[in-house]
């Protein structure tokens, strides 16, 4: 690894909040995913980058809060503030991941991460707005999904079941 892209890890520090109960990993492998990721967008966002798992209903008070939507969605991303020492926010809805995974029949770990990819993507400036942009942001996700797979840097998260 060259000298300038190892200092660009240094320039992210991670804060995670896991808000779900029945969600457990390993922070130590969230943040190498991470780590994993920087370096294929150099130019993103510097500062504290906080990452937050969510229950489904404070997900849909917190879009509807923000966002004036109150319907279900698996990502909300708030921006970055230099000024503030801040790289961004990404919360992310637990439960939707779980479902589409099992929609998609695809790993949990891959849709989940995938929802935290999709956030640092807009962080770093990839927007899903108009179809061309949506297009580019699905090409930005696979590109990642693939160098993380290559990597071998996939977090551990594991959901417990619910209680009945």
């Amino acid at each position: 690894m060259n000298p300038k892209a190892d200092s660009r890890l240094t320039e992210v520090s991670l804060v995670v909040s896991n808000l779900h109960p029945g969600l457990s990993f390993s922070e130590s492998k969230v943040e190498t995913f991470f780590h994993s990721l920087f370096p294929l967008y150099p130019k993103g966002p510097r500062g504290e980058l906080s990452l937050v798992f969510m229950e489904r209903a404070e997900h849909n008070q917190l879009h509807g809060e923000f966002l004036k939507d109150f319907r279900p969605t698996d990502v909300i991303t708030f921006p970055s503030d230099p000024n503030e020492n801040i790289a961004g926010e990404i919360c992310i809805s637990v439960d939707q991941a779980w479902e589409e995974s099992i929609s998609r029949k695809i790993p949990f770990v891959e849709e989940l991460s995938l929802y935290l990819i999709h956030g640092w993507l807009h962080l770093v400036g990839f927007d899903d707005i108009e179809k061309v942009e949506r297009i580019q942001m699905r090409f930005e996700e696979e590109r990642s999904l693939r160098h993380i797979e290559k990597q071998g840097a996939w977090p551990d998260f594991v959901l417990a079941p619910a209680d009945s």
